[in-house]
């Protein structure tokens, strides 16, 4: 009697064990909302720091302004008449820039950062200093005003550039050393 008590018990052990288990269900329940409320964070951070760009530059009679289909404005200090070439994939860059705050004090200086050589699409840098090179021909300076979002963005730069800082930069393009399959424009 006890061996079939024992035999049994076994067999509904193992008729039970190989029964399919059912999956949990989850705690919590995402309702997207985090999402949507960080898309318009972000909506009302790029509205704000647009009109704080704008009013800056109805501030500043002294220069006009051109809009750029990348998120950024810019004027020209120095243009050069005799050049037509602007960058183009593959090309190295040669450029000094710095990076100030815009309207206020300079974070970094031509002399801190540098010559730096950049190979157009080759290489990562912010994109509004990747897209303001490529209006660029050699030997022009230029001044162009970044938002946050097509400069250092949320993340800064982890030195100096803070969370979600618009910046003022004046890059010079001091040489453009073209690839050879752009040797033939």
């Amino acid at each position: 009697m006890y061996k079939k008590i024992i035999l049994i018990s076994l067999v509904f052990i193992t008729i039970v064990s190989c029964a399919q288990q059912e999956a949990r269900k989850p705690i919590n329940v995402r309702s997207g909302t985090f999402l949507k409320e960080s898309v318009e964070r972000n909506k009302a951070l790029i509205a704000q720091e647009e009109a704080m760009i704008q009013d800056f530059i109805q501030k500043d009679s002294a220069h006009t302004y051109i809009a750029s289909k990348n998120g950024f404005w810019y004027f020209y200090e120095d243009t050069t008449s005799g050049e037509t070439y602007t960058p183009q994939k593959g090309d190295t860059l040669r450029y000094e820039y710095n990076i100030a705050k815009i309207a206020s004090d300079t974070i970094y200086t031509k002399q801190e950062i540098g010559i730096q050589e950049y190979v157009v699409n080759k290489q990562q840098i912010i994109s509004g200093l990747r897209y303001g090179l490529q209006l660029m021909k050699k030997g022009e300076t230029v001044t162009f005003l970044f938002p946050s979002h097509v400069a250092y963005g949320y993340h800064g730069d982890n030195k100096k550039v803070g969370t979600n800082v618009p910046i003022q930069s004046t890059i010079t393009l001091l040489n453009i050393k073209k690839n050879n399959k752009n040797l033939e424009n």
